[in-house]
C-alpha cells in the first residue's frame, strides 16, 4: 500500500513552466504560487485559476468544469480567464496565476463534493449474511440450551459431584436458585459467544493478501484488497501501455538537405551553405513553445518545452544557433500554433530593417512535402520538386518510418 501511494503522489506531482529568477523553469504544480507566469501549450492541464497575459490561437476545452465540449477561444480582451481542470486543446500562452488550491474554481467545486465510500463489496455482503445467520443460529441455541437446563435444574435432573441433585425442596434456598440460573445463562452466553469465530476477519483479510501477492507476479497491481474478489477471477488485462520504459527525452539521430543525409555532430555539417543554416536556425528558434536560457557562452544551455522541442534546439544550437540573437534581430509578425488537424505549425517573421516577411512551417512531413514546389541542396543551390524527386522523398520517409524515426520537416515561404 505504501507503493502504491507513493505512486499516486508521483502521478499527482505534475510539473508545470513558471518564470523563476528571471529565467523559464519547471517546477512542481504544488508550487506555484500567487503571481506566477504559467507557460501553457497544447495538451497540457490548467493548474490554477489566472488571466491570459499573451499568447497565440489559445482554446481550452472546459467540459470538466461547464460540461460542454466545445473549444473555448481565449484571447486578452474579450475572455481572458482561466479555470483550473480544464485543458489546452490548441495554442499556447503565458498566464498570470490570481488563485491556487482550494481557492481556485476547481478547489470550491471539489469541496462541495462527498463521496460516500461505504458500499460493500459482494464478500463482504456474503460474510454478513453468514456472521447474521451464525449470530441467529447461536441464540436460537443459547435459548434452548438455557430453556432445557433450567428445566432440567428445577425437576431434580442435574445433579453436582457428590452425585446429590443441584435442587432439593426440601433444602433449597433463594441464593442458590439464583446462583444455579446465573451459572446456566453463563453458558448459554458462552455458546453465541463461541458461534461466530473470531479469527474469521483476519483469515479473510490473510487470503486476500495472499491473493494479492500471487497476482503480483503477473504484473498485476492490486491497489485495494477488496479488488482481488473481481481481479482474482481475471485472465486478461488490457491496457493501451505498450510495456516500454523511456526517459522521455529525444535527440536528433540524422537529418537530410536535399537528398544527402548529414549526421549531427560530424563533419558534414560543415559543409552546409550558411544560407541553409540560416534557414534552419529561424526555423528551430522562432517556430518554437520552448526556451533557451544560458547565462554565459560557456555554461550548458538550460532547454525547457516538450522533448521534441528540446530536442531540435539542442540540434540547432550544435549548429551554431543564437537563440537570443535570433528573437532581437526579427519580429514574429502572426504565428499558426500546432494541433492534432493541421499537423503542422508556422511562424510569421520579419527581419528588422527589412520589408519582406518570411512564414516557416514545421510539422508533419507529409504535411509539408505535399506544399512544397522547390527544395534546397547542400550546397545552397535551389532545385524544382518534380515527380521523381517527391517519390525519392517519400522513399526517404517510408525509410526513416521503419526504423521507427519521428520524422518531422521544415518549410519556408521568403
Amino acid at each position: 500500500m505504501k507503493r502504491f501511494d507513493k505512486l499516486a503522489g508521483e502521478c499527482d506531482n505534475i510539473h508545470a513552466s513558471v518564470i523563476r529568477d528571471g529565467r523559464r523553469q519547471d517546477v512542481s504544480i504544488f508550487d506555484i504560487v500567487v503571481g506566477d507566469i504559467v507557460f501553457l501549450k497544447i495538451g497540457d492541464q490548467v493548474p490554477v485559476d489566472g488571466l491570459f497575459l499573451e499568447g497565440h490561437s489559445l482554446q481550452v476545452d472546459e467540459s470538466s468544469m461547464t460540461g460542454e465540449c466545445h473549444p473555448i477561444d481565449i484571447d486578452g480582451q474579450k475572455n481572458p480567464f482561466l479555470s483550473s481542470g480544464v485543458k489546452v486543446v490548441d495554442g499556447y500562452a503565458r498566464m498570470l496565476v490570481t488563485a491556487v488550491g482550494m481557492d481556485t474554481a476547481w478547489g470550491k467545486m471539489m469541496s462541495t463534493i462527498t463521496r460516500e465510500t461505504t458500499e460493500s463489496t459482494p464478500l463482504q455482503e456474503r460474510l454478513q449474511k453468514l456472521t447474521s445467520s451464525i449470530g441467529k443460529i447461536g441464540i436460537a441455541v443459547a435459548i434452548l440450551v438455557f430453556a432445557v437446563l433450567t428445566i432440567r435444574y428445577f425437576t431434580g435432573s442435574t445433579i453436582d459431584e457428590n452425585g446429590q441433585p443441584k435442587f432439593d425442596k426440601s433444602n433449597v434456598t433463594a441464593n442458590g436458585v439464583i446462583s444455579a440460573i446465573v451459572e446456566i445463562f453463563q453458558q448459554a452466553v458462552t455458546i453465541i459467544v463461541v458461534a461466530i469465530p473470531e479469527g474469521l476477519p483476519l483469515a479473510v483479510t490473510l487470503t486476500l493478501a495472499f491473493s494479492m501477492k500471487r497476482m503480483m507476479k503477473d504484473h498485476a497491481l492490486v491497489r485495494r484488497l477488496s479488488a482481488c474478489e473481481t481481479m482474482g477471477s481475471v485472465t486478461t488485462i488490457c491496457t493501451d501501455k505498450t510495456g516500454t520504459l523511456t526517459l522521455n527525452q529525444m535527440m536528433v539521430t540524422g537529418f537530410w538537405v536535399g537528398e544527402e543525409k548529414v549526421e549531427p555532430g560530424g563533419d558534414g555539417a560543415i559543409s552546409i551553405d550558411r544560407r541553409i543554416l540560416r534557414f534552419i536556425h529561424q526555423g528551430v528558434g522562432l517556430n518554437t513553445t520552448g526556451s533557451v536560457y544560458r547565462p554565459n557562452s560557456v555554461s550548458e544551455p538550460d532547454i525547457t518545452g516538450s522533448p521534441t522541442e528540446k530536442a531540435l534546439l539542442y540540434w540547432a544550437i550544435g549548429l551554431g544557433m543564437d537563440v537570443q540573437e535570433l528573437k532581437r534581430s526579427f519580429e514574429i509578425v502572426h504565428v499558426e500554433a500546432f494541433n492534432s488537424e493541421k499537423k503542422r505549425s508556422g511562424v510569421l517573421v520579419r527581419e528588422n530593417g527589412r520589408a519582406a516577411t518570411i512564414t516557416h512551417w514545421k510539422g508533419a512531413v507529409g504535411m509539408i512535402l505535399d506544399r512544397c514546389s522547390s527544395y534546397l541542396e547542400r550546397n545552397g543551390m535551389i532545385r524544382e520538386m518534380d515527380a521523381e524527386k517527391r517519390r525519392t522523398f517519400d522513399r526517404i520517409i517510408k525509410d526513416m518510418a521503419a526504423r521507427s524515426l519521428t520524422n518531422s520537416s521544415w518549410g519556408s515561404l521568403q
